[in-house]
């Protein structure tokens, strides 16, 4: 376990246990019962962490850890079904005080409108508009990513939109076709460096890395930095690119939503590499079998547009018993670091210029 800690301690400023409130994990007891310890994570010792063979990609990878044993093939997933999938996962942006969002202009021929899945990241925005003029009345607002997935993320027929300065007149707006506003979301950077460290890890670097356990030099920590930011295959972008963790052995239980009902096994899935560590950790900690208990997990990580590009279509993998779990924010309760006047998720929906998505 000395090495999820290492890679942790490099990649996350230190968090507490993150605690998932409703399920419990465990190990799919089908994988368990059906092979040796070394397999039931699908690795060998010393870097299997994190999948070590690269030779697939990320997608690949995925479908063949998750399908379903019995063959079977799931019908895909409909529009709404993974807007609804999406829907309780908030992001953040700058607005006016109506709740029209404020596009940027990088340069003269590029408008761009930002959402963040961390707070503090779009707070930081947000002092930085406001240190230019401060007469500027902007806030942030939280939406909720189900919602801007199809109809502005990735929406190519966009309507036309009007871009003003803010506090000026209606008059004055420019009317602009929506296709000339780029819309970006950007992950947290905890997260992107994570998914790019996974991706270049080799069985050497885990051997490393394990080795320096508690004694991680500035060195080695930046070793392997500099080797992520140069040499991930994915994730090179930061933005547009969400990676997505996940351990293919851990289960969730969901409590029956019926009286009667049969409690259903889920698949969580990770928008915080440290809140899947923490949780898997806090797991294998209580466990009697000192065998299972040791034992390191290949985690996987894709991304957030090629995971919905599966959904979409009909597959060996049950993405209907998966649940995508959002990030922590910094300050909340099971999270850490600083603290920041954040909307709350009940204030996800937006503002009349996001067309009252």
């Amino acid at each position: 376990m000395k090495f999820l800690c290492s890679i942790s301690s490099v990649v996350l400023t230190a968090v507490s246990i993150a605690r998932c409130s409703t399920a419990t994990p465990f190990v799919s007891s089908n994988v368990v019962q059906t092979s040796s310890v070394d397999a039931v994570f699908g690795v060998g010792r010393g870097g299997g962490l994190f999948g070590g063979n690269r030779k697939k990609d990320s997608v690949a990878d995925v479908e063949d850890k998750l399908k379903a044993e019995s063959g079977e093939t799931f019908p895909a997933l409909s529009q709404e079904e993974v807007e609804e999938w999406l829907g309780h996962i908030p992001v953040f942006a700058v607005t006016d005080s109506n709740g029209a969002g404020v596009v940027l202009k990088p340069d003269n021929s590029t408008s761009v409108m930002y959402f963040f899945f961390s707070p503090q990241m779009a707070n930081a925005t947000l002092a930085q508009l406001k240190s230019t003029n401060d007469s500027l009345d902007l806030k942030l607002s939280a939406f909720s990513l189900g919602k801007i997935w199809y109809k502005i993320l990735n929406n190519k027929d966009q309507q036309e939109i009007k871009l003003k300065q803010p506090g000026a007149d209606d008059s004055e707006a420019e009317v602009f076709s929506g296709g000339n506003v780029e819309y970006r979301i950007v992950p947290d950077t905890r997260d992107l460096l994570g998914a790019r460290m996974l991706l270049t890890m080799t069985p050497e670097d885990g051997e490393e890395m394990k080795k320096a356990g508690d004694t991680m030099t500035p060195e080695l920590a930046q070793k392997a930095v500099e080797k992520a930011m140069t040499e991930s295959p994915e994730f090179k972008e930061n933005y547009n690119e969400i990676p997505i963790f996940l351990i293919a052995q851990m289960r969730m239980q969901k409590p029956a939503s019926e009286e009667g009902a049969e409690p259903k096994t889920i698949l969580p899935m990770y928008f915080s590499l440290q809140t899947m560590v923490s949780t898997w950790q806090q797991f294998m900690s209580a466990q009697a079998d000192p065998d299972l208990k040791s034992m390191e997990p290949a985690i996987n990580v894709m991304n957030l547009h090629k995971l919905v590009e599966m959904m979409r279509q009909p597959s060996e993998i049950d993405f209907r018993s998966c649940l995508l779990l959002p990030p922590i924010p910094a300050g909340a309760p099971g999270g850490a670091g600083q603290s920041s006047a954040a909307p709350s998720a009940d204030a996800m929906g937006g503002g009349s210029t996001l067309g009252d998505i």
